[in-house]
This record gives structure tokens, C-alpha cells and sequence, in this order.
């Protein structure tokens, strides 16, 4: 059983994607924590977009920063593993972010009209992948975020495999250097 796996063992979307990496666990991991914004040039213009302008990363600064910073947050992480956790409302134009203080808070959340929201990084069998799920605490919510996910759907595999790419990229020149 993952990490991932004990966050929401059960989910209303799913969206996974992988690149290949012979590299160790711990350096994509490492990679993927350290990547900055200029190494994802299209994550940063479709978060942008997503964010109506107010949410765009720039230059050095860490993805991570960002992402947590707007209210997801680490609640998992073992050698080849990280998890983070949210919940928020990502179809309403700010993402509604609640502060998830703690995987077990983040498990016992069952407010109605909320997404519960998890992604993972794992580094194994010879990828990095990343997985993300997503329950929806009733059936308002559920509609609300098919109608989001229809449209979102598309960029977010676009993000995903770009942060991927880019993770494997960075783990390459850590390995050369």
C-alpha cells in the first residue's frame, strides 16, 4: 500500500502519469522538490491562467513554495514517496483553500462542498510518476467539479508531464555534476 493509497484509498477522479528514470529514488525526489519555476515555463503560463494572473511563479523560486503556500501541504514522505494534501473548492475562481494541518486531519475532513485532494511523486520501478486523486464530499461538489474537470482535465496532464520531465531533467545534471 502507498502513501497515496492511505490518503484516499477510494476516489471520484484519478489522473496518473509517468516518465521514465534509472536514476536512485532519493535524487528524483530531490529534483522534483528543488525544481523551480524557469524550468517550467508552461506550468507557470497555464497557472497563471488557472489563477487569473495572481498566482504566477517566477524565476528561481520553487514550485513547492508556491504550491504549498497556496494551501497544500506535505503529509506524507518516505524514500521513494512524497505526498501532499489539500481541500479546497477548485472550481470557484480562488480555489477556496482550506489548510490541511496533518494527514490525519486531511482523512477525517468530511465537510460537504469540498474536494479532498492528494498528489503523490513516487520514484520506482524505473519512473517518476505522479498521481493525483480526488473525492468529492457530496453530490453539489461532484457536479461542480465534473463541470471544472471537463475542462481542466487536458492542462492538468500537460502540467503533470511537464513537472515530470523537467524533474527527470534536473536529476540528470545532479547525476553529471
Amino acid at each position: 500500500m502507498t502513501a497515496l493509497d492511505e490518503h484516499l484509498p477510494q476516489w471520484h477522479r484519478r489522473e496518473r502519469h509517468a516518465v521514465a528514470h534509472a536514476g536512485p529514488p532519493d535524487r528524483a525526489l530531490a529534483a522534483f522538490d528543488a525544481l523551480t519555476w524557469r524550468e517550467v515555463p508552461l506550468f507557470r503560463v497555464l497557472m497563471g491562467i488557472r489563477s487569473l494572473g495572481t498566482a504566477t511563479g517566477t524565476g528561481d523560486r520553487r514550485v513547492l513554495t508556491d504550491f504549498t503556500g497556496i494551501g497544500f501541504t506535505l503529509t506524507a514522505q518516505s524514500d521513494d514517496e512524497v505526498v501532499y494534501a489539500g481541500i479546497g473548492r477548485p472550481w470557484s475562481p480562488r480555489g477556496g483553500m482550506r489548510r490541511v494541518e496533518s494527514a490525519a486531519g486531511f482523512q477525517a475532513f468530511d465537510e460537504p462542498g469540498w474536494a479532498k485532494m492528494a498528489m503523490n511523486f513516487a520514484a520506482r520501478d524505473g519512473e517518476l510518476s505522479t498521481e493525483t486523486r480526488v473525492w468529492l464530499t457530496d453530490a453539489a461538489a461532484r457536479r461542480a467539479f465534473g463541470a471544472y474537470w471537463l475542462v481542466i482535465r487536458p492542462f492538468s496532464g500537460l502540467i503533470r508531464r511537464s513537472w515530470l520531465t523537467a524533474s527527470v531533467r534536473r536529476a540528470e545534471v545532479i547525476h553529471r555534476a
